[in-house]
């Protein structure tokens, strides 16, 4: 069976988004499966970022875009104050994986939001994401405003905070290895083969008889 890696992140986190490309590119040369997990950063009611203020303004200076310049990735800070809560958008994501295209609709709703600025908490423009990914727009919607998926998506918050203990965005679960920060592809790369070959020594003790010989005999 292939290596599962565990991803936790948020649409309104570019590091997330930074992060995708190259975990993408070092999955296609190993054997691995990425599943996507919700990690909401500020739920409702906890205020959302503003990119007027400070803290956003040095950040994306010092960090976001000498990373997407490096990366050669397009990015800018959306103009949306405050930025959006993103339940909607998961509740979303999990109606598209449903409908067997999860990982189309993660990637566009990164792009959707650093990319083309556009409001990822808004029911319509959700919609039209959704149909822009071939999903039915009108089944989509009823989703949303319904709350069909709201359970699915608590549960899955639940399991992020109280299971798999996350505090930060972007987090990698590879294999039973968990690392909370942007990585390169590189560095993937050595994540991922170092929990391979640690899971291949955790098969040969199980495999393991236990007899073996030594100066006083074999036992």
């Amino acid at each position: 069976m292939p290596l599962t890696i565990k991803v936790y992140s948020d649409y309104v986190c570019p590091f997330c988004l930074l992060a995708d490309g190259q975990l993408r590119a070092a999955a296609a040369e190993r054997d691995v499966a990425i599943e996507h997990l919700p990690f909401e950063l500020r739920p409702y009611p906890t205020p959302t970022l503003r990119p007027e203020d400070g803290y956003m303004q040095t950040s994306w200076r010092d960090k976001v875009y000498p990373i997407a310049e490096q990366l050669g990735i397009p990015i800018r800070m959306p103009a949306i104050s405050p930025q959006p809560y993103t339940h909607l958008a998961f509740e979303g994501y999990q109606f598209a994986k449903q409908a067997g295209i999860g990982e189309a609709y993660h990637s566009r709703m990164y792009k959707a939001f650093f990319q083309d600025g556009l409001h990822i908490g808004d029911i319509d423009v959700l919609t039209a994401l959704a149909e822009e990914l071939g999903l039915d727009g009108s089944s989509y919607r009823d989703a949303l405003e319904n709350g069909t998926y709201r359970e699915a998506h608590r549960r899955a918050l639940h399991h992020a905070l109280y299971e798999a203990d996350i505090t930060a965005a972007p987090t990698y679960v590879i294999g039973n290895t968990t690392v909370k920060w942007l990585l390169y592809k590189e560095q993937f790369l050595e994540a991922i083969d170092a929990e391979l070959k640690k899971q291949r020594l955790e098969q040969l003790e199980q495999w393991s008889t236990g007899i073996s010989c030594t100066i006083d005999g074999c036992s």
